[in-house]
Order: C-alpha cells, then sequence, then structure tokens
C-alpha cells in the first residue's frame, strides 16, 4: 500500500520530460517559443549585440563623449592616434565618435518604419484577409502595384525633391513602400486562422466580427508576422544606409553611417579607415537582425519543432 501511494505521488509531482505535470496547464506557443529562444545561442548573441545597439543608440556619450561635429581638418584622414582608435575622417572628424552616434540614426529609422509597416500593413492585410470580397480583391491589385516599383528607384525618386535633415521623410518612404509585404503574410495568416475550429466555434455561439478578428484570430496569426517585422528592421536600416551613400536619404549635419561610407568611398585606398569602420558597424548591425529574426523564425513555426 506504501508503495502504491508512492508511486501515485511521484507521477502527480513529476514536471514531465516538456515541464508541464499530468496536471499541470499546457504549455502555449508563446511559452514554448521563449524556451526554445533561451536556448538557441544564435538568439542569444544576437539578442546582446542588439541590446548593446540600442543602449548606445539611447546614450552614445557612454562610448563617445566628444561632439561627432567637431572637426579640424589639419588632423584629415589621419590613422589611429591615442584617444582616436578609428582616426579621422575627410573632414578631420574622429571616426570613433561619429561610428558611435551613428547607431542612434540608423536604430531610429530602423525601429520608426518596421513599427509603421507593422501596424499599417498588418492592419490591412488582416481586414482584407477576415472580410474577403471587394476589400480583399482591392487590397490585393493595390500591394501589386506597389510590389511593381524598385524600392531603391523610387527612394530616388521621392526623396530627390526633400531637403529636410531630418529621419521622418525616409521612414515615411519606408512605410508608404514596405506595407505591402507584411499586408500579405497578415492576410494569408488571417485567412487561415479563420478556418480552424476554434473560431467557427466563437461564431456558431454568436460571436461577432470584431469580437473573433481581437480575441480569437489575430493572437494566432501575429506570429509570421513578428517573424517578417523582426528580419525587416535590419534591412530597413541598410536601406537607409544605401539611400544615405546614393545622397537622397539623410544629410548633413546629420550623423549617419551610410553618409559616412559616402564621404570615404573616394578615399578607400588612402585612408581605408574612414571606410572600414561605418561599414562594419553596419554590417554586423544588420546581421543581428536578421538572426533575430532567423531565431524568431525557428521558435514560433511549429513545422521546425
Amino acid at each position: 500500500m506504501d508503495l502504491a501511494a508512492d508511486e501515485v505521488r511521484t507521477l502527480e509531482d513529476d514536471p514531465g520530460p516538456d515541464g508541464g505535470g499530468p496536471s499541470g496547464r499546457p504549455r502555449s506557443l508563446w511559452s514554448d517559443a521563449w524556451r526554445d529562444l533561451r536556448r538557441n545561442p544564435v538568439f542569444v548573441v544576437s539578442a546582446l549585440l542588439i541590446l548593446f545597439l540600442v543602449l548606445i543608440a539611447l546614450r552614445p556619450t557612454l562610448l563617445a563623449s566628444g561632439d561627432p561635429l567637431d572637426c579640424d581638418l589639419a588632423r584629415a584622414q589621419e590613422g589611429s592616434r591615442p584617444g582616436h582608435p578609428f582616426g579621422f575622417n575627410g573632414q578631420g572628424c574622429d571616426v570613433y565618435t561619429r561610428t558611435v552616434h551613428g547607431a542612434r540614426t540608423s536604430v531610429t529609422v530602423g525601429v520608426c518604419a518596421t513599427l509603421g509597416v507593422t501596424l499599417l500593413g498588418s492592419v490591412l492585410g488582416g481586414l482584407a484577409g477576415f472580410f474577403g470580397g471587394l476589400w480583399d480583391a482591392l487590397l490585393s491589385r493595390l500591394t501589386d502595384v506597389f510590389f511593381a516599383i524598385p524600392v531603391v528607384l523610387g527612394g530616388l525618386v521621392l526623396l530627390s525633391v526633400v531637403t529636410s535633415n531630418s529621419v521622418w521623410p525616409v521612414i515615411g518612404f519606408m512605410v508608404l513602400l514596405g506595407w505591402p509585404q507584411i499586408s500579405r503574410i497578415s492576410r494569408g495568416a488571417v485567412i487561415t486562422a479563420k478556418q480552424h475550429d476554434y473560431v467557427q466555434a466563437a461564431r456558431a455561439l454568436g460571436a461577432s466580427g470584431p469580437r473573433m478578428l481581437l480575441r480569437h484570430i489575430a493572437p494566432n496569426a501575429i506570429a509570421p508576422v513578428i517573424v517578417v517585422a523582426t528580419i525587416a528592421l535590419g534591412t530597413y536600416i541598410a536601406l537607409e544606409a544605401t539611400l544615405s551613400y546614393l545622397g537622397v536619404g539623410l544629410k548633413p549635419p546629420t550623423v549617419s553611417w551610410g553618409i559616412d561610407i559616402s564621404s570615404a568611398s573616394p578615399y578607400i585606398r588612402n585612408a581605408p579607415h574612414m571606410l572600414l569602420w561605418p561599414a562594419g558597424a553596419l554590417a554586423v548591425t544588420v546581421l543581428a537582425f536578421i538572426m533575430l529574426g532567423d531565431a524568431v523564425r525557428d521558435a514560433l513555426d511549429p513545422k521546425l519543432r
């Protein structure tokens, strides 16, 4: 009798191989995803890099106390020296200080553009997938038109008439041409989710359209949108640098990696350090967000389990 009681007590206390016991609550998709992410070294490394980038974007003076616009032509194109580990650019500005302060611009553009694209694309695509009909047909044709516009060419045309030094015209351009991708992802996810049994049961019980969309469909259709948005964030940072390099994105005196790369490219043979550091910072930043997006995709995609 004591042995049988001990066995029953052991079964009740055993958390099971996946952390949930026989009487415990089942794990959700998000809890499983978070458990997988914590064990993924790619996620850990990319998250630490992004956390560091966000920190220096919020407080660049923690690493570089100098003024990125403080230049001395007498030091133009000079290499590394004590107190100036990255050397000086063509205008005699400290490359290290400008590289650190450039993180703020790139992270701001990337985050704001991603939030705008995700919000606009998710709302339009989700409504089109849920209601269908004429609204869905019109949105599909509209996205086809935007997909036909080359991003760089569109930037050259639309931003060439902008004279503002602010980041908002660049962010607005990215939102304008970036929402169709998120819209299609959101539309497909909503169409798939609304065919599930729990949505049909909610409809049979008399749930209204907004309630089904917000309470039952949206939470189960947001995962692919998050994955695409995370990867796109790095893409938008690279796009801002590309447009600034071409002279139609951000403009001086704004401190940007793209502007520094553009000004350093003619001197790549004589002073390669001017190009190496901002280009390296840009590459590491984009790679970190792409790695994070891949890790999130692997954790949220049930087919990869």
